[in-house]
Formats: C-alpha cells, structure tokens, sequence
C-alpha cells in the first residue's frame, strides 16, 4: 500500500465537517506560523470562518505587533475576517501572579489558555458564531489535552461548543511548517510570554548560545542562508 504524500503541492484536501454542522466558526489565533495551515483547510471546506487575534500574553509590545501583522496579511489573502481583540496585559499578568516559575505545560500554560479562551468563546456569543476553535493544538510544543481540555471547560458558560480537531494529524505539522517557508511567516522563536522568553534565554545561556533576536528570523529567508551557507 503507498503512502499518501501530505505536502502542500500534491495533497488534496478533504472536505471538513464541523462537529455538528455548525456554520459559523470563530478561530482563535496565536500566531501565522500555527495558523497558517488551519486557515487553509478551513478555506478548502468552505467553512465560514473568522479569525480572532487575542493574545495578550505576548511580550513585548513590538513582538505582539508583529505576529499580528503576521496573521492580518495572510487572512487578508484568504480573503478572512479577522478580528483584533484588546491587548490587556495588565490582566494577563494579574492572572498569573504567582505563576511565574511554572514550566512550560504548567499550570501558567492552563491560566493563559482559559484567559484566552474565555474571551474567545464571549466575543463568539455576543456576535452569533456556532463554534469555536484555536490554532494552538498544531504546534508539537503544545499538550494538545492541555489546550482541548481549557478550551471545552472555558467555552462551557457562554454556551458555544469548543471544536477539538487535531490539526496535526494527516501531515498537518508538516503542511505548517512547508506553509511557513512558503509565505515568509515570521519565525517566532519562544512561546510569547515575558517568562517563556526568560527560559528560553537562559537555556541558551546555559547551551552556549545567542539570546533571542527577536523580529528578525523569517522563515524563507532563514532556509535561504543556509541553502547559500552550503
């Protein structure tokens, strides 16, 4: 039996079905590269989706901008909605006082999640959308559980359902990252928060390597120099 070839050039998407027929779809974003291929399949199935950018737990203010503008420019050529929710960082913080030396996948990652969520699944509420969902569960960073677990807990009280559809599955990490060099998304290279940029320092500290250098690694340009470095 041959394997199915899951690139971007040769796969040919199915149709998706939201769970239970929903017809209006509010995706929360995180970031281009991660949505990037959502966007996409959601476009293929003709799913009426809108994304919504809220995410203020990223650090600084220019790194937010950016990955904003990020997803504005490709939504924009999938012809998307998209929806730039508030900065509120002030209460971003708040809501993880305390938390600051929890791990990756801790308990901050849970606090961060159903701020993000909740927020996600009112806007939805108020405006009429049937479902929800999120870009986060592609990234192999992410506890997908995690991430599927806050978002149906979160979504409960506003009465629309959380859509847990395992973006990853069928290629669709790999599609990510193929996307990604193809569009030039930005390559973001911590998770977003003052504290994931904080470990993510010192681990390179302790590796011997370059601090962050945030805002300038993109994707093709990235895979470009190391083409001519060979």
């Amino acid at each position: 039996m041959s394997q199915i070839n899951y690139s971007l050039s040769s796969y040919e998407r199915p149709k998706l079905k939201t769970p239970n027929g929903e017809k209006k779809l509010l995706l929360h974003s995180c970031c281009a590269p991660c949505a990037g291929e959502v966007m996409e399949a959601l476009a293929a199935s003709d799913i009426d989706t809108t994304i919504f950018f809220y995410n203020p737990n990223i650090h600084p203010v220019e790194e937010y901008e950016l990955r904003k503008e990020e997803n504005v420019r490709f939504a924009q050529k999938l012809g998307m909605p998209i929806i730039d929710a508030d900065y509120d960082r002030d209460d971003w913080f708040k809501r993880t006082k305390g938390q600051e030396n929890e791990p990756e996948r801790g308990k901050r990652c849970t606090t961060c999640f159903d701020m993000r969520f909740e927020r996600t699944a009112r806007y939805a509420s108020e405006n009429n959308f049937d479902i929800i969902s999120s870009t986060l569960g592609i990234s192999r960073w992410k506890d997908m559980n995690q991430i599927n677990d806050s978002g149906a807990r979160s979504s409960k009280p506003h009465n629309v359902p959380y859509w847990d559809f395992n973006w990853r599955k069928k290629g669709g990490s790999s599609r990510m990252l193929e996307l990604s060099k193809k569009e030039n998304f930005y390559q973001q290279e911590y998770c977003g928060c003052v504290y994931s940029l904080r470990d993510t320092n010192n681990w390179r500290a302790s590796k011997g390597r370059e601090k962050v250098e945030r805002g300038v690694k993109f994707y093709q340009e990235a895979k470009l120099k190391l083409s001519q470095s060979d």
